[in-house]
């Protein structure tokens, strides 16, 4: 009896611990859970998968903290973005990303984020706030990066000598585009990973 109470009290625990994350998505070939907080509203649906490669923006800066000191400052993203081995779009400085066949964009505001791993930058949840031009980006509400490789600031030191260097990291993630439920065409949660 009091072994079924124990198995009964740890099947408790692991539901609640499984409760906490999405379910396993399979992204870049590998099993990983999403964390709760990055996940959307549950009045937003997934409508589409882009795939980005390029690079992370760095200048080296005096630092806000220190007058007589200089640090990495992120400047912005240049990247591609790709579906099906073509370029649709590119993504740079706002964070927005913009389609490459009609006028439509997305402008984001990091809500939420979740440690991407050791050399590579975190795992966001953004609001999107779209232009009002019609197109593929229009009405897209939340924008979540996942699978990122690379892309952190660089590891030379940033000092007086070299303040106002430019350096490019280069980096690759998978952008997940919702919108809200009925707004369009939609695929089911995490269906597949964005091809590169």
């Amino acid at each position: 009896m009091q072994k079924n109470r124990w198995f009964a009290a740890l099947s408790m625990i692991a539901l609640a611990a499984s409760l906490c994350v999405i379910p396993l998505v399979t992204l870049a070939g590998e099993n990983v859970r999403v964390p709760e907080a990055l996940r959307p509203s549950a009045g937003e649906e997934l409508a589409f998968v882009l795939a980005a490669e390029g690079v992370q923006v760095y200048t080296c800066k005096p630092s806000p903290k220190d007058p007589y000191a200089f640090a990495w400052s992120f400047i912005a993203p240049e990247a591609t973005l790709v579906e099906a081995g073509s370029i649709v779009g590119r993504h740079f400085a706002g964070p927005t990303w913009a389609s490459g066949s009609d006028l439509s964009s997305v402008k984001g505001a990091v809500r939420e984020r979740a440690d991407g791993g050791a050399g590579n930058i975190p795992w966001l949840l953004l609001a999107g706030t779209s232009a009002s031009t019609p197109g593929r980006f229009a009405n897209v509400t939340s924008v979540q990066r996942l699978a990122t490789h690379g892309g952190v600031e660089p590891t030379e030191a940033c000092t007086a000598t070299n303040a106002g260097k430019e350096v490019r990291v280069p980096y690759t993630a998978d952008y997940y585009f919702y919108k809200r439920k009925n707004s369009g065409v939609t695929f089911d949660a995490y269906p597949y990973m964005a091809a590169r």
